[in-house]
């Protein structure tokens, strides 16, 4: 499996929100399978996008696009920090 995990600052998570859901298609057409959205305990602007991807490089492709940089901006994003995963095992406890 394929994750990319991004922790990023929002001005507004509720304008940030609609945004995100207004993207989920070109998102899935880019090749994000499923995703989570997560935020910090004590810093509701602090939000983690978690999601599966169809491969590392349709994901870098997408996520430095022109055109999400600039849907980024509009969303209120600040200082958003892309971290590239492969799965290496998984459990279940």
């Amino acid at each position: 499996m394929k994750y990319v995990l991004i922790i990023h600052e929002v001005e507004d998570y509720n304008a940030w929100k609609k945004i995100f859901d207004n993207a989920s298609e070109i998102r899935k057409e880019a090749g994000e399978i499923s995703y989570q959205v997560l935020k910090y305990e004590n810093d509701p602007k602090k939000i983690v996008h978690f999601s599966v991807w169809s491969s590392i490089e349709n994901a870098k492709q997408f996520f430095e696009s022109p055109k999400l940089i600039e849907i980024r901006k509009e969303a209120g994003v600040k200082s958003p920090e892309f971290i590239y995963l492969e799965q290496l095992e998984s459990g279940i406890l």
